[in-house]
C-alpha cells in the first residue's frame, strides 16, 4: 500500500496544463536561438553593412533636420518634399496629381521621381519625426539593404561562400555609382529588390526548363514538362517586385531589365537546346508576369505619360549626361584614393557612376578569364560590356573632349522610355555584373588549395581598397521659421490653401518648399522644383513659367533693388494671386533684401500683418 498522500481532485488538471505550457515554450525559444545561430554570420553581414551605411551618412546625424547633404543640397530639399507629399497618404489625402505645389496646375508625381513606395511605407515615421528624418534613414538603409540583398542573392543562388558574398555585396552596395548616387537620388539607391527580381527571373527560368528528359523502359528520351505551379507562382512574384520597383524608381528597373535582356540572350546563344526547351514556359510566364503587373500599373504609367502635367519624354540632353570613356578607370573624389580634380569629367557629385578604377576593371578582367561558371561568367561580360558602352552616349568622350566618333547609344536614343534614362547611368549595371565576376573567383579560390586560396583573395582586396568610399560631405542649414515650426501658418492659411513664400521657389533655389516639408506638405505652393510640361511644345520641363509679380519679386531678391510700383503692377499682383488660388503672401527676416521685398509687397498688397516671425498678407 503507498504512503503518498493523495492528490486534490482539481490539482491534476492544473499541474498538467503547467507542465504542458513550458514544454511548449522551451522549444519555441530553443527554435528562436538555433535559428539566430544558423543565421549569425548573416546576422553580421547585415550589421557591418548598416554599420558602414551609418558611417557614410553620419553627417546627418544626430539632427537631420539642421544638417544637409553638402554636394547636391536642392535635390534634398526636393526629395524631403516629395516624402512629406507620399506621406499624406496615412492620413487619406494623396493624389497622383497633387495640388501641393505648382498652384494651380500641380504636379503629377508619377511624372517626377517621388519615391512613392518608400514615402507611404516610412509615413510614420515622416509624420512623427519629420522628412528630413525620414531621408537620412533611406539614404543609409537603400545602401545597406541593397548589399545585403545582392550578398543573400549569392550566397543562396550562387551557393558561393559568404565571404565572397559579402565581398560581393559591399561592392553593390557601396561602389562609388551608389555613393555618389546617394547624395540625394533616393530612387537610384533604393536597389534592394533587383536582386529580388533577378531570383525571381532566375527561378521562372529554372521552374520553365524541364530538363534534357529522362530515359523511358524502352530506352528513349522522354521530355518532362514545366513545373506550371512553381511557374506561376515566380510570375506572380515577379509582377509584384516590379509593381514595387516602379513606385521607386523606374529607372532602376529599366537598367536592370535591359542587363538581364543581355544576359538571357548570351545564355539562349551559348546553349540552343536549354532555349528551347525553356523558352515556351519562359515567355509564358513572363507573359503572366506582365499581364499581372499591368493590372496594378496600367493606370498610373498611363496617367504618368498621359494624364494631367504627364510628360511622355525625358528632359535631360543624353550627349550631356555621357560618360567620359577616361572616367572609368579613374578613382571616384568619393573614394578613399580619389582626387576632387576627376570631378572635372562628370556631371556632378551624385554622377560617378563609371569611376570603378584601372585596378578593379583589371582584377576582374582576370577574374573573368579564371572564374569557371563559362555560361554566367559570358553573361556577365556580355552584359557590362554592353552597359558600359551605352554609357558613353551618343558620341564618345575622352578627358572632356568630344570625339566626334559615334557611340552604341546613338543607336537607341530618341526611342520612347530610353530618353528617360541617362546613358551615364547605365554604367550603375556594372557594380553587380563586376561583383558576380569577383564572388566567382573569390569563391572558386576558397575552395581550392593551391597559391589561389590566398592570392585571388588579396588581389581581390586590393582592387577594393582605392575605391572604399568617404563619408559623403555635409553642411549645416537654416532652421525653418517658428512662423511654420509653429504652426502659425494657421492663422494665414487654412490647410490645404496655398501660401505663397516670398521670394517663390524655383529648381535653381528650392529652400521655401522646405516650409511645406516641415508643416507635412499641409498648404501648396505656386510654381517649385518638379518636372511638367512646360517645355517648348509640352515638351518636360524643369519648373513652369512665372507669373510676372513671381519675376518680379525675384528680380528684387537678386538685386536689392526696390522698383517703382503702379496701378498695373497692383492689378497684376491680385490677377497673380487669383491664379495661384493663393490666401497668404509671406515674407520672413531671412529672406535676401527682406527690406526690399518688405517694402515691395506693401506697395503690392498694403500694409502686412506680423505672425510670429513672418509678414503675411492675406490677398
Amino acid at each position: 500500500m503507498s504512503s503518498a498522500a493523495p492528490t486534490a481532485p482539481d490539482a491534476a488538471p492544473e499541474q498538467a496544463f503547467r507542465l504542458a505550457d513550458q514544454v511548449n515554450r522551451r522549444p519555441r525559444a530553443t527554435r528562436l536561438l538555433a535559428a539566430v545561430r544558423r543565421h549569425r554570420a548573416d546576422l553580421l553581414a547585415a550589421l557591418i553593412f548598416a554599420v558602414l551605411a551609418g558611417w557614410l551618412t553620419h553627417g546627418l546625424w544626430p539632427d537631420p533636420g539642421a544638417r544637409i547633404l553638402a554636394l547636391n543640397p536642392e535635390d534634398q530639399t526636393l526629395y524631403e518634399w516629395f516624402l512629406a507629399v507620399d506621406a499624406r497618404a496615412l492620413l487619406g489625402d494623396f493624389d497622383l496629381l497633387t495640388n501641393r505645389l505648382n498652384a494651380p496646375d500641380g504636379v503629377n508625381l508619377m511624372a517626377n521621381t517621388t519615391v512613392i513606395a518608400l514615402g507611404v511605407l516610412f509615413a510614420p515615421v515622416t509624420l512623427l519625426l519629420g522628412a528630413p528624418v525620414t531621408f537620412a534613414l533611406l539614404a543609409a538603409g537603400n545602401l545597406a539593404g541593397t548589399a545585403l540583398a545582392w550578398y543573400l542573392l549569392f550566397h543562396r543562388t550562387l551557393r558561393v561562400r559568404r565571404v565572397a558574398a559579402a565581398l560581393g555585396g559591399g561592392l553593390c552596395g557601396f561602389g562609388p555609382g551608389m555613393v555618389s548616387q546617394t547624395n540625394s537620388h533616393l530612387h537610384m539607391t533604393a536597389q534592394w529588390l533587383v536582386p529580388v527580381i533577378v531570383w525571381l527571373v532566375v527561378r521562372l527560368l529554372r521552374a520553365a526548363d524541364p530538363g534534357p528528359g529522362t530515359l523511358d523502359q524502352a530506352g528513349g528520351t522522354r521530355a518532362t514538362g514545366p513545373d506550371r505551379r512553381r511557374l506561376f507562382t515566380s510570375a506572380a512574384g515577379l509582377a509584384g517586385a516590379i509593381s514595387a520597383q516602379v513606385f521607386i524608381g523606374e529607372e532602376v528597373l529599366f537598367l536592370a531589365a535591359i542587363t538581364l535582356l543581355v544576359m538571357a540572350i548570351s545564355y539562349a546563344v551559348a546553349d540552343r537546346d536549354m532555349a528551347r526547351r525553356a523558352l515556351p514556359g519562359f515567355a509564358g510566364g513572363l507573359a503572366i508576369a506582365a499581364g499581372l503587373a499591368l493590372l496594378v500599373l496600367g493606370y498610373p504609367l498611363w496617367f504618368q505619360f498621359a494624364g494631367p502635367q504627364g510628360v511622355a519624354d525625358g528632359m535631360f540632353t543624353p550627349a550631356y549626361f555621357s560618360a567620359d570613356l577616361s572616367s572609368w578607370w579613374t578613382l571616384s573624389p568619393l573614394s578613399v584614393a580619389g582626387s576632387d580634380e576627376s570631378a572635372r569629367l562628370t556631371t556632378g557629385p551624385a554622377e560617378y557612376n563609371t569611376f570603378l578604377g584601372w585596378p578593379l576593371l583589371l582584377v576582374a578582367a582576370v577574374c573573368a578569364i579564371w572564374a569557371g561558371r563559362r555560361q554566367l561568367v559570358n553573361a556577365c561580360v556580355a552584359a557590362g560590356l554592353v552597359m558600359g558602352a551605352l554609357s558613353l552616349g551618343p558620341e564618345v568622350v575622352l578627358g572632356g573632349t568630344r570625339t566626334a566618333i559615334p557611340g552604341p547609344y546613338a543607336l537607341i536614343g530618341g526611342l520612347p522610355v530610353v530618353d528617360g534614362a541617362l546613358p551615364m547611368r547605365f554604367a550603375l549595371a556594372l557594380l553587380p555584373i563586376v561583383a558576380t565576376l569577383l564572388v566567382l573567383a573569390v569563391d572558386r579560390a576558397l575552395r581550392s588549395s593551391g597559391r589561389a586560396r590566398r592570392l585571388v583573395p588579396l588581389a581581390v582586396g586590393v582592387a577594393l581598397l582605392p575605391i572604399f568610399p568617404t563619408p559623403l560631405p555635409t553642411a549645416g542649414r537654416p532652421a525653418v521659421p517658428e512662423f511654420i515650426s509653429g504652426g502659425h501658418w494657421r492663422q494665414c492659411v487654412p490647410p490645404g490653401g496655398v501660401l505663397v513664400p516670398v521670394p517663390l521657389p524655383t529648381p535653381k533655389e528650392p529652400w521655401p518648399m522646405r516650409w511645406a516639408t516641415a508643416a507635412d506638405a499641409g498648404f501648396g505652393l505656386p510654381e517649385g522644383f518638379f518636372i511638367g510640361p512646360y517645355g517648348r511644345g509640352g515638351t518636360a520641363a524643369m519648373g513652369t513659367f512665372k507669373q510676372p509679380t513671381s519675376a518680379l519679386l525675384a528680380d528684387v531678391a537678386r538685386r536689392g533693388d526696390q522698383p517703382a510700383i503702379g496701378d498695373e503692377q497692383r492689378r497684376q499682383a491680385v490677377r497673380d494671386a487669383d491664379f495661384w488660388g493663393a490666401s497668404c503672401v509671406a515674407l520672413t527676416d531671412d529672406a535676401p533684401h527682406a527690406e526690399s521685398l518688405r517694402a515691395t509687397l506693401e506697395q503690392l498688397y498694403g500694409p502686412p500683418t506680423r505672425i510670429a516671425d513672418a509678414w503675411t498678407w492675406r490677398v
